[in-house]
């Protein structure tokens, strides 16, 4: 094989064992790496209905035949498991060293199982796996433990760790390396540290094959020039994700006051320019020449990483308007290890509670050092309310009940990213059909349907959904890459494709990567959700919030709008009748068939009847 590996290291805790396993070709041309290794191989490996932090679950993390490469966005890899957040199928991707080091150290993959006795962490150096203790950084912040590991290991490694949020369980721990790329949303970190395992380092010397590499080195020079030649390129450098809060606050999708209204007063206090005025550097993923992550000092002094989710989840969601503190909080999210989506969603839900008093405590909405204050208790598991907190929104609204259900800003479990959703149907349907939750990621069409028939229930929203699945969620997501030089500055899909033929000698046209494989993960990836609820499983499990169809805007440009549940209702049919899954939302017989899974097929018949 040239381009992937070939092999996944698999450390079994339980055993005290480290294995290096080879795979079949067939896995890398149906699934092609990233996410389509890693959906395959918990669909094979995982018994339904275990517990995610149990000893059964197992952690994947897997890369992509380009992933180690120099070329555009290409130091990624894909973490996943069985989330403890939605108890669903779970994932997210990071940018980062250890991506491309786990490439050199000679893996594509590796599976996590078991769980150690004691804290340790895991060490892979060229083509071999060691199982170490952790009894010097166990307890330690995701920063602390990074800088620990350097001085041991050295500057030039790969490493992902947990912070107390994942040692702690929270729900919604994250995994982090080089000190504010952080991945994992459902919860990846919590099941790190279900296993007591700290960090996971790479280190490697191996070059990794190519089939053709003159050409190779020769399209990645033509596409970093492209990149930089792109009309939106300069003020990108300048503000990355962070140009967001404006546009979004100007059109009212600016998640504000846990999402009851889509515009924010103090806006401009947290807005772009804000960020410019402070910024001192900015931070990428390796061989990316256009980075996303812009570091300001913030109110306490300190470096912090910022992006357009972070800020508005945890600045204008919870009412605050003051930039310095809000870095301060999403700094926090990254040493501790925690979400800052899902972070900023619970602590906008609790101020909610609290002013509804349906919790006794007082917490007030912009009050930073109260805020502090609960994402410690939330990451140490501090009190009853820090308790509570730790385990998302879901969970929280079910026990104190009041009709907060309904405020609940999640889907399937996993909290709504930052952006509101009461006047465009289209993102709520990205949201509700989700392979992982109410995340952005898969299929960020919000942008493009306020420019066309923004309020408007189409075939055409359906259409570009599904089109946008295909392409960040199947496509890039497999690869393992970024979707921000296409999204952001109109670099084509065509690259892909090239590249992938250069590196690997196959071609794979682009029709194949979004119509059969990236069709295949999202039927697998469904199929597995479906095999976990069983009979349980519902089209209501892909319904957005139900705020944003009984709570009307109260302020902005969209004030008294609302999203139409009967319109909605039949979005979804349209939706699902375009993936070829029946009414419930469960792929047909048929369709799995066509896309090569008809073993997953059988599995899938013992937990529902699956219709033709």
């Amino acid at each position: 094989m040239r381009g992937w590996r070939g092999k996944i290291l698999r450390v079994n805790l339980s055993k005290g064992k480290v294995l290096t396993e080879e795979y079949d070709a067939n896995l890398a041309t149906k699934y092609i790496g990233g996410r389509g290794f890693a959906a395959r191989i918990l669909f094979d490996e995982l018994e339904p209905g275990i517990d995610p932090l149990g000893p059964e679950n197992k952690m994947v993390i897997a890369a992509g035949p380009l992933t180690g490469l120099p070329g555009p966005s290409l130091g990624k890899l894909v973490i996943a498991a069985k989330s403890p957040l939605t108890g669903g199928y779970g994932d997210g991707n990071i940018g980062t060293m250890a991506a491309v080091q786990m490439r050199r150290a000679g893996f594509d993959a590796m599976i996590v199982e078991g769980r150690a006795e004691k804290p340790v962490y895991i060490y892979v150096e060229d083509e071999r796996g060691y199982i170490l203790s952790a009894d010097g950084i166990w307890g330690k912040t995701s920063f602390e433990t990074e800088r620990a590991l350097k001085e041991v290991h050295g500057r030039d490694i790969g490493a992902l760790v947990i912070g107390p949020g994942g040692e702690n369980m929270v729900k919604y721990a994250t995994v982090v390396s080089e000190g504010g790329r952080s991945g994992g949303r459902p919860g990846m970190g919590a099941v790190m540290g279900s296993k007591k395992v700290k960090a996971i380092v790479f280190k490697g010397s191996k070059d990794i094959s190519l089939a053709d590499p003159e050409t190779y080195d020769r399209l990645i020079k033509e596409a970093y020039e492209d990149i930089r030649g792109k009309d939106g390129y300069g003020f990108w450098i300048r503000q990355g994700t962070m140009m967001i809060i404006d546009w979004a606050n100007e059109n009212g999708v600016l998640p504000t006051y846990n999402f009851r209204e889509g515009v924010f007063e103090y806006s401009d206090i947290i807005n772009g320019f804000a960020m410019e005025a402070a910024k001192i550097g900015r931070r990428g993923c390796p061989y990316c020449n256009m980075a996303c992550g812009n570091v300001v000092l913030d109110f306490e002094g300190r470096e912090s990483e910022l992006d357009y989710e972070n800020v508005a989840m945890l600045g204008s969601n919870i009412g605050l308007g003051h930039l310095g503190k809000v870095s301060v909080l999403s700094r926090m999210a990254d040493e501790l290890g925690l979400d800052a989506i899902s972070l900023g969603s619970t602590i906008g839900f609790a101020m909610e509670a609290s002013e509804k008093n349906l919790i006794k405590e007082r917490i007030e909405w912009g009050d930073f050092e109260r805020v502090k204050s609960l994402i410690l208790d939330i990451a140490y598991r501090r009190g009853d309310l820090g308790k509570l907190l730790a385990e998302g929104v879901m969970r929280v609204s079910q026990v104190l009940g009041g009709g907060s259900q309904d405020w609940a800003m999640h889907v399937k479990g996993l909290e709504t990213s930052a952006y509101d959703c009461h006047t465009v149907p289209g993102m709520a349907l990205a949201y509700a059909t989700s392979p992982i939750g109410a995340h952005h990621k898969d299929a960020w069409v919000i942008s493009w349907e306020i420019k066309t028939d923004r309020t408007g229930y189409t075939e055409a929203k359906v259409d570009k959904v599904i089109e946008f699945q295909r392409v960040r969620g199947g496509m890039f997501e497999s690869i393992v890459a970024c979707r921000l030089p296409w999204i952001e500055l109109g670099f084509t899909l065509e690259w892909y494709p090239r590249l992938l033929k250069a590196a690997t000698g196959i071609e794979i046209p682009l029709e194949e990567l979004l119509y059969n494989v990236a069709d295949r993960i999202y039927a697998l990836t469904r199929a597995f959700w479906v095999r976990e609820f069983g009979q349980a499983w519902s089209r209501l499990m892909d319904y957005p919030p139900k705020r944003w169809f009984k709570e009307p805007l109260t302020k902005g440009p969209y004030k008294g709008f609302t999203l139409d549940a009967t319109k909605f209702d039949a979005l979804l049919n349209i939706y699902y009748e375009k993936r070829g899954w029946d009414s419930r939302g469960i792929p047909r017989l048929t369709t799995l068939e066509r896309l090569g899974l008809k073993d997953v097929a059988q599995q899938l018949s013992k937990f529902v009847t699956l219709t033709q």
